[in-house]
């Protein structure tokens, strides 16, 4: 018995290692993973924010490609990609916004300040962004016309994410 316990630290340390590289080696390992890419949106649970055009789960599932963008007034990050959403949605991408645990008037006044880049937007508590998977804002989701996600991205959109990684999924996206 004692022979076969000796062996137990080695293999369980050969097993670690093993993920170890499994992980290093994926294809992209900043990438946070997705259960949902290729499913449908999860429900649409936000309640008006301001006097602003609020969204449900019916406006996900239209024709075309559209954003649904988790953010929030105390997110530093969420002021770095706003340029990108409003980019965006000068070009006549729809863009969905969803405000994470944030009070109404700080989010108002970040939209005043920053522009509203959002079709329609509403507030979230906490409850929709545990049913979408969301870590922590900004993450933006990427839906194409039967309410399907194409991409999940954690983080700000910088330049180089919007052309390396947003725009080939909206491209996707329209086919």
């Amino acid at each position: 018995m004692a022979k076969v316990l000796m062996f137990l630290p080695p293999l369980a340390f050969a097993g670690l290692a093993a993920l170890f590289i499994m992980g290093m080696n994926r294809e992209d390992p900043d990438t946070l993973p997705s259960a949902l890419s290729g499913k449908p949106a999860p429900a649409v649970q936000v309640t008006p924010l301001g006097d602003g055009a609020v969204f449900g789960d019916a406006e996900l599932r239209v024709p075309g490609v559209k954003l649904v963008n988790f953010f929030a007034s105390w997110c530093a990050p969420c002021r770095v990609e706003h340029p990108f959403l409003e980019q965006l949605a000068a070009e006549g991408i729809t863009i969905y916004g969803v405000n994470y645990k944030d009070r109404a008037e700080d989010a108002l006044g970040f939209l005043g300040e920053l522009g509203n880049p959002y079709t329609a937007i509403g507030q979230d508590q906490g409850r929709m962004a545990l049913d979408w998977g969301v870590y922590g804002v900004p993450e933006t989701y990427v839906i194409d016309g039967d309410g399907q996600i194409v991409l999940r991205f954690a983080g700000p959109i910088t330049a180089q994410e919007l052309e390396r990684q947003i725009r080939p999924a909206i491209a996707e996206a329209l086919q």
